[in-house]
């Protein structure tokens, strides 16, 4: 198969400096390149490559993905790489088409894999027209901005990426009659608990206060849901929803602002823990590696139309316990201060988020870390990758 009949792209396929000159490789090669490529992650980052190879080795209906096209967007960001990772480690024929908009963050990124075959990665803004690629038969939608200083830095680019964005690739997906799209949602779609529910299941709706910049990404993730409702509706789209728990883990970038990053960036580098607040906040997390799961669990077992949490209770904790569980680890001790003008615009004003996840758990999804060993995990990692950078 040549190169041109391998990939379905459109448009100009010279090259693009986002794809290298990539060698031919049979399965068997390929699969000796992964065990290999896994050992070399475990010796950068302590127990990284069986977290990926735990995942790709899940009970899954896999054959669903054999010679496919997958499309994710957001790739080089904490979910989209271990993602990518997890697909190029399965054995079936799967062929990665990884959209971002950082080319160089991306080389970095994905350096091991970046002249394989079965990958390719597309600088691209997502609010525009997918003119790149022909077709996929697989998109997977987890670009967005996620973190509080790009909420109050870029709150048009917030709404763009859950709403434009969304809607450039539902209807790219329509076009070229894709087979599923997945939609990266997140917790903050139930806003503040109105005190009658413990935890949030699918069905419930809480307060959001519309007219603030900080409404702007859980409003548009909102909005992001109800397009695809529309385009099941109105264009045919098989589409599932995944509501993503706040999420962590050694794909984090070191430039992320959430409090949970925060707080590991500063244990890993043995400094004392910020807290900015009093810390009550009540929020369920997951470790990137259990998230992807629960993404990958939604992808192939999930039914048309609905949404799920992605939860479990044994990582639901207070901010102030959590600052107080890294600080004991990294041997430090939390410290208290308050955030400033910008940084107090892009918090949530959620005070207890915690989301039920039984009904992606009916579907056969377990988390594998609770919060303490997530924790541990990414703080080793974490530790060498800044050893290296310094």
């Amino acid at each position: 198969m040549s190169r041109e009949e391998h990939w379905p792209l459109g448009g100009d396929h010279k090259d693009r400096a986002s794809r290298g000159t990539k060698g031919s490789m049979d399965k068997e090669s390929v699969k000796h390149e992964v065990c290999a490529k896994a050992v070399e992650m475990d010796k950068g980052s302590p127990g990284y490559g069986a977290d990926v190879a735990y995942v790709a080795g899940l009970p899954l209906p896999w054959e669903k993905l054999d010679k496919k096209t997958v499309l994710i967007t957001g790739a080089s960001g904490m979910i989209g790489t271990f993602l990518i990772q997890v697909l190029l480690s399965r054995k079936e024929d799967i062929r990665v088409i990884g959209v971002g908009r950082d080319l160089e963050k991306a080389k970095a990124r994905f350096a091991p894999w970046w002249d394989r075959e079965d990958f390719q990665f597309l600088a691209q803004d997502i609010n525009t027209p997918m003119t790149q690629v022909a077709r996929a038969d697989i998109l997977i939608h987890a670009a967005s901005n996620t973190h509080p200083a790009a909420y109050s830095s870029d709150p048009v680019g917030t709404i763009a990426a859950n709403v434009l964005g969304t809607y450039q690739l539902l209807t790219f997906a329509a076009a070229c009659k894709a087979e599923r799209f997945l939609f990266a949602s997140s917790v903050e779609v139930y806003g503040e608990n109105r005190g009658d529910q413990v935890y949030f299941d699918e069905g419930y709706c809480g307060y959001i206060d519309c007219n603030t910049l900080r409404a702007g990404y859980p409003e548009s993730k909102r909005a992001g849901e109800a397009l695809c409702q529309a385009f099941i509706r109105q264009a045919g789209l098989d589409v599932a929803i995944a509501r993503l728990s706040r999420t962590y883990g050694p794909t984090m970038l070191l430039s992320d602002t959430k409090a949970v990053s925060q707080f590991l960036k500063k244990g890993a580098a043995g400094e004392d823990i910020v807290l900015k607040s009093a810390g009550d906040q009540f929020y369920s997390y997951s470790y990137v590696a259990d998230a992807v799961s629960g993404l990958l669990t939604i992808l192939l077992k999930g039914g048309c139309g609905e949404a799920y949490n992605v939860a479990d209770p044994a990582s639901d904790i207070t901010l102030k316990d959590l600052a107080q569980m890294i600080a004991g680890k990294a041997g430090t001790k939390v410290a208290f201060a308050l955030p400033d003008e910008k940084e107090a615009a892009g918090y949530s004003k959620a005070t207890r988020a915690v989301m039920d996840g039984s009904k992606l758990k009916a579907l056969g999804w377990e988390a594998r870390w609770d919060m303490e060993a997530g924790v541990e995990r990414t703080l080793q990692c974490l530790r060498i990758a800044m050893s290296k950078r310094d």
